[in-house]
């Protein structure tokens, strides 16, 4: 089989829109000294927008922050109760930094969406959480500022929660470079292969 090559594809996933979740008995955003939000009791949410999103992907993302079950029911049961349920307080902070690439020792920002596509689709994000909960107990940061994040984190609790990455996957299955995947060909020797 010397000489003979065989073809294989590599297909990487790009970044998602990604949200950060802790579960916190208080948090407070401050800019410049000044106290732009806070909350009591609830979740405090660091979002980033990812090139590729659109509102299908932020609307669902919103949709796991009101649903998430973070805290235990009256009877101990953990794991059983969103925000919702408890009546909770919700904070949400824009923060590209959760897509960057950390391959190297400076961070390389590439896979957070920029301008005004990021702070349109964050906007979107925070208004439908308002929407599917209730708007007075849903707070915001400031897009783009340098913000000073207080919190006290209850449990510690903090889970990570993406966009459907496998129905992204399923779109990008049969395309090169899609939106959400990219494909490579490269040819490997075939002893390689044996």
């Amino acid at each position: 089989m010397k000489g003979k090559y065989f073809a294989c594809t590599w297909t990487s996933q790009s970044d998602l829109s990604s949200a950060i979740l802790q579960r916190v008995a208080s948090a407070s955003v401050t800019v410049d000294t000044q106290l732009i939000s806070a909350i009591g009791k609830g979740v405090l949410v660091f979002a980033a927008v990812a090139p590729d999103d659109t509102s299908k992907e932020i609307e669902s993302m919103a949709a796991k922050v009101i649903k998430m079950k973070m805290w235990p029911d009256d009877a101990g049961g953990n794991w059983k109760q969103s925000v919702q349920d408890i009546h909770g307080e919700i904070l949400c902070v824009s923060q590209f930094t959760l897509l960057a690439s950390t391959k190297k020792t400076k961070p390389d920002f590439h896979g957070a969406a920029g301008g005004e596509q990021a702070r349109e689709l964050y906007d979107h994000f925070v208004t439908k959480i308002q929407e599917l909960y209730e708007k007075d107990k849903v707070k915001n940061g400031v897009f783009q500022a340098m913000m000073q994040v207080n919190l006290q984190n209850d449990g510690p609790v903090t889970l990570e929660i993406q966009t459907n990455p496998s129905s992204a996957q399923e779109k990008g299955k049969d395309k090169t470079d899609a939106k959400v995947g990219k494909q490579s060909e490269y040819q490997l020797p075939a002893e390689l292969l044996d």
